[in-house]
């Protein structure tokens, strides 16, 4: 394929944008070569500057998870765009999705909107220390919360991608109370309540991880961590940005039958528009201003864009439990064809798959934590991801991300993606 545009906007790029892109994994510094410009996407496909179509793997990262352009949500985008952007005062809309998010979510009472990822884990960060009255969390080597300082402290994703698994700018003080434990690892986790009994205010953690590939939680692993925070008066918090909505209807919650304290949300949410939100029970929730004494903010939060998209989006998803089915055998089906081709091949592999996520890992070793997650073959995945985008597949071009499948993905889509595996193990 040819990426002649691509190419020349990228050098525009970098010459106003740092590094030429706006989020770090964006740029293939992890993978080489020139990143691909979109110019619009529909369905399972996107479509680049130089007028190439390519099977989509990362549904923006999570979000698009009934395709690119699903006319039920841009119809919703697009009404409401005729009644006004933003107001920075309430909406009925606001309410109507909080209700229905509630009722999908099990263990939640009330939900507050915010704009990111980032921002709904720091908030829930935040509460917990309010709630708890103290101010040392507990995270997970190789898991990405965001790029709020608190969190940057051997994260995963494009941190590690750049071989910096801490950022400049986070202050030795916001790093003091950060605590690190591997992830799948409770005796760890034990190590450190023991240390600090007193001092936890939460745990955070990717109840399924996806900025190290997609690792499930092994078993026992989050009943042990729910069992902790109940000894040492802890709260438990998911990031279920990525799993939310995504695993199961409750998301991870639902699916693996763990109660957090708190949850925060993204991705799929906000139906592709910017979005994030934290949600709790009452007795947490009322600590959150205005109500009670713990701050936050946002003139945004709450966009009627973004409630539209997304109310468009969990209806959809409220009203089709088959969604959830479809794209987890979509997933098997990916993860059987791959893994028959390299059975026979001398490549040592590890895939690693719950619901519709899934990573390839070029190593021999169980991939159950950032440590094993690095151990894998960075340049044969390098020649992998190239070969295939070459093959008119798009996959995270980063060895350490999930793939996202949507449900406008066909039969056809996988096979041909097999198919295209194919072709290019022989240049691995």
């Amino acid at each position: 394929m040819q990426y002649q545009r691509s190419s020349a906007l990228f050098k525009a790029a970098q010459n106003v944008i740092p590094g030429g892109v706006n989020s770090p994994v964006r740029a293939f510094k992890a993978v080489g070569g020139t990143p691909i410009f979109v110019e619009r996407a529909k369905g399972a496909y996107l479509y680049d500057a130089d007028g190439n179509k390519l099977i989509d793997y990362i549904a923006s990262w999570g979000p698009m998870i009934l395709g690119h352009a699903h006319e039920p949500v841009i119809d919703a985008v697009k009404s409401r765009a005729d009644l006004g952007t933003s107001f920075g005062m309430p909406t009925a809309l606001e309410t109507q999705i909080a209700e229905l998010a509630i009722s999908m979510v099990p263990n939640i009472d009330k939900i507050r909107f915010v704009n990111s990822g980032t921002e709904a884990c720091m908030s829930a960060v935040r509460l917990a220390r309010g709630v708890t009255k103290r101010e040392k969390i507990i995270k997970f080597s190789g898991c990405y919360h965001g790029h709020s300082d608190a969190f940057l402290i051997e994260a995963g994703s494009g941190a590690v991608t750049f071989g910096s698994p801490s950022s400049p700018g986070v202050t030795i003080g916001t790093a003091k109370d950060t605590l690190l434990a591997p992830y799948n690892n409770i005796e760890a986790v034990t190590q450190l309540f023991i240390e600090y009994p007193d001092e936890i205010a939460a745990i955070i953690i990717e109840p399924v991880a996806g900025n190290m590939g997609c690792i499930p939680p092994a078993d026992g692993f989050l009943e042990g961590l729910r069992s902790l925070c109940d000894q040492y008066e802890s709260l438990l918090i998911f990031d279920e940005v990525m799993t939310g909505f995504r695993l199961a209807k409750g998301g991870a919650q639902e699916l693996l039958g763990i109660k957090a304290d708190i949850v925060t949300f993204g991705k799929v949410l906000g139906g592709g528009l910017p979005v994030g939100a934290f949600a709790a029970k009452n007795d947490i929730m009322k600590y959150l201003a205005p109500e009670g004494p713990v701050y936050q903010a946002g003139t945004l939060s709450g966009n009627p864009l973004a409630m539209s998209a997304g109310l468009a989006m969990l209806q959809e998803l409220n009203d089709n439990d088959q969604v959830f089915i479809r794209l987890a055998t979509k997933t098997a089906r990916l993860h059987e064809g791959l893994a028959s081709i390299l059975k026979d091949s001398k490549i040592p592999y590890q895939i690693n798959r719950l619901g519709s996520m899934i990573s390839l890992h070029f190593t021999e070793n169980e991939v159950i934590d950032f440590e094993t997650a690095t151990s894998g073959n960075n340049k044969r995945f390098n020649k992998y991801f190239h070969g295939m985008l070459n093959e008119g597949i798009y996959l995270p071009p980063s060895a350490f991300e999930s793939y996202f499948l949507n449900d406008a993905l066909s039969i056809e889509d996988i096979d041909f993606t097999i198919n295209a595996f194919k072709k290019v193990i022989n240049t691995l």
